[in-house]
């Protein structure tokens, strides 16, 4: 049985990268797990992790890859570690269900900074809420306290940004959101740019089986943002 430590992944092919950041957050009072590439961390992957730390270039299976195989059982926190800051990189990511960036080099601090931040959101959605716990949405009802979504008898299961970004659209009916408030009101942060917001709707709208053009859910006011009403 889970004991109350958190449990953090961590996957790069770099031994050094690897055991550096196994050490520190080790010292921080994590448990953590490792692996060496892309493909040991999708078959280490359960139910028990909390958060995973994902290289992106690794060989024979990358963090990509490893991350799209995770998402088909987990819906647990991914953060990826890269070299790459593209726009380009950061979509990729984004639309195989990714929550962060950290950019290598990156400092001990700003790591620590983004796990506790990232864990503290995950955790808070996780914990049952006392008042209204239920959302709907035209035939759509998001169940706030299992941070999925039912739609008549199919329960849809979201990526916990990709709900938060929901939960905030449905909980400020007839707002609209612009792409970098969305980003701001998520992460409390400056934006990545637009894309990787768009990724993100796109992402929701699949799932809920939606359509751009003429959406139920998720609306666009063009040129402003999206909105719910």
């Amino acid at each position: 049985m889970k004991d109350h430590k958190k449990y953090i992944m961590v996957a790069d092919d770099d031994r050094e990268i690897r055991e550096i950041i196994s050490l520190l957050l080790s010292a921080e009072g994590y448990a953590v797990l490792t692996a060496a590439d892309g493909m040991e961390a999708a078959q280490l992957a359960n139910p028990d992790i909390d958060l995973y730390l994902l290289d992106v270039d690794m060989p024979g299976q990358s963090g990509i890859m490893a991350a799209a195989q995770i998402r088909k059982q987990h819906e647990t926190p991914i953060v990826f570690l890269t070299a790459y800051s593209g726009e380009s990189d950061k979509v990729l990511g984004f639309s195989v269900g990714c929550d962060d960036y950290i950019v290598k080099p990156f400092s001990t601090a700003e790591l620590l900074l983004r796990i506790r931040a990232i864990l503290r959101r995950s955790t808070a959605y996780s914990v049952p809420r006392q008042q209204e716990n239920m959302l709907a949405i035209a035939d759509a009802l998001l169940d706030l306290d299992g941070q999925f979504v039912m739609k008549g008898s199919e329960r849809i299961a979201l990526t916990y940004t990709e709900f938060k970004i929901l939960e905030l659209l449905a909980s400020h009916r007839g707002k609209i959101y612009s792409l970098d408030n969305i980003y701001q009101s998520i992460w409390n942060d400056n934006a990545v740019g637009n894309d990787a917001i768009m990724v993100h709707i796109k992402n929701i709208r699949k799932k809920l089986g939606d359509s751009s053009r003429t959406p139920t859910y998720i609306k666009t006011a063009w040129g402003k943002g999206y909105y719910i009403d």
